[in-house]
């Protein structure tokens, strides 16, 4: 590798010193410089741009629904009338069957004698004219006599008989039969019975529309960009030597580490291109460079290309953020197109072979490259 790059200073060495005849006055011998073209010097801006007018935007408003549960009658009330027969329970009632005989004993009277006083002249006092014996006086009057008598009462006795016992009679009776027959005796008496049926409900769910679908305005704003954009403020253009160190003008190695299928710069890589690059870049402001990455040869050829693109963008876009004008810089990306070993495909290598493969490099651009 020394002795590829001491070459390398030696041929670009020749070829300054042929082209600097003219302009280097007196050079230093064994001192390696570079044309440089003093860089226009720009100023950055930030530009407010419309992308975009306000405008009115019509929208449609959509309905609006929301589902309702109600209460429906499937079936009306209505009226039945029931007929509701006579009930009737069952008696056992009693009947003569056979009627008893009736048998009649009679008792005649039966009679004592005895004899009765009957009073047949009650006791009496009167007065009673009699005729006075003797009496010659031809008037019937002159002849009679008024006495006073009593006389007692008169009595006969009359023989009578007495009943002793008066007649009677006995009934007997004798025989006769009862049974009995079954009866049905009505307990309710029928009627008809009114019965009200209700009305029968069922729950449904319907979709209703609370609000129509209308049309509404919107107020679109205006938007913009904000870009930031480089303005001239001395063009450059002045050609000039810059004496360089000869080493920095063959690739020099960037140790940086990537993750693995990343083109992220982690604060370590970002460290590494702060002590290594950017402070030569701040010292030697008409000096440009060239950030090249590399990669292993696995993995297909496309893939390491555009890995080793994205990664050596990723130095130059950190480069550019630090104030390092992007004139001074340039990106290129070898993928897999320039191993330092052996190893490319169909080969097998160790991880350490491959890892030196896996590189970011540098060098100092003369103008004329």
């Amino acid at each position: 590798m020394k002795i590829q790059s001491t070459l390398l200073a030696l041929f670009l060495v020749s070829i300054l010193g042929i082209s600097a005849q003219a302009d280097l006055e007196n050079p230093d011998p064994n001192q390696c410089y570079v044309r440089c073209v003093k860089p226009d010097v720009f100023r950055t801006e930030e530009v407010r741009v419309q992308t975009s007018p306000a405008y009115t935007r019509l929208e449609v408003v959509p309905a609006q629904y929301e589902t309702v549960t109600e209460r429906v009658v499937v079936k009306e009330g209505y009226t039945r009338y029931e007929f509701v027969p006579a009930t009737f329970r069952t008696e056992q009632v009693s009947y003569e069957a056979e009627e008893p005989t009736t048998a009649v004993t009679l008792t005649q009277a039966t009679f004592t004698d005895d004899s009765e006083r009957v009073l047949i002249q009650p006791a009496i006092n009167r007065w009673e004219y009699s005729d006075l014996a003797g009496c010659e006086s031809d008037e019937p009057g002159d002849c009679q006599v008024l006495c006073y008598r009593s006389y007692e009462a008169q009595y006969r006795s009359v023989p009578v008989r007495r009943l002793a016992n008066a007649a009677s009679s006995a009934t007997n009776t004798s025989g006769g039969r009862s049974d009995t027959y079954r009866k049905e005796v009505v307990e309710t008496e029928a009627q008809v019975r009114e019965i009200t049926i209700e009305p029968e409900y069922e729950t449904i769910t319907r979709r209703v529309q609370t609000q129509p679908e209308t049309v509404r305005e919107v107020e679109v704003e205006a938007t913009y960009t904000t870009i930031t954009r480089e303005v001239l403020v001395e063009a450059g253009g002045l050609a000039t030597w810059e004496p360089i160190d000869c080493e920095l003008t063959s690739y020099n190695a960037l140790p940086i580490n990537y993750e693995l299928g990343s083109a992220r710069l982690t604060a370590d890589s970002r460290r590494v291109i702060d002590g290594n690059l950017l402070e030569l870049l701040r010292e030697r402001p008409a000096v440009s460079v060239e950030i090249s990455s590399h990669t292993d040869s696995r993995g297909s050829a496309s893939s390491n290309q555009n890995l080793s693109e994205r990664r050596a963008q990723a130095v130059v876009d950190y480069l550019i953020s630090k104030g390092i004008n992007r004139s001074r810089l340039v990106a290129r990306g070898y993928g897999e197109s320039r191993p330092k070993n052996r190893c490319v495909d169909g080969v097998s290598c160790t991880e350490a072979e491959h890892a030196e493969n896996r590189r970011t490099e540098f060098r100092v651009l003369s103008a004329e490259q």
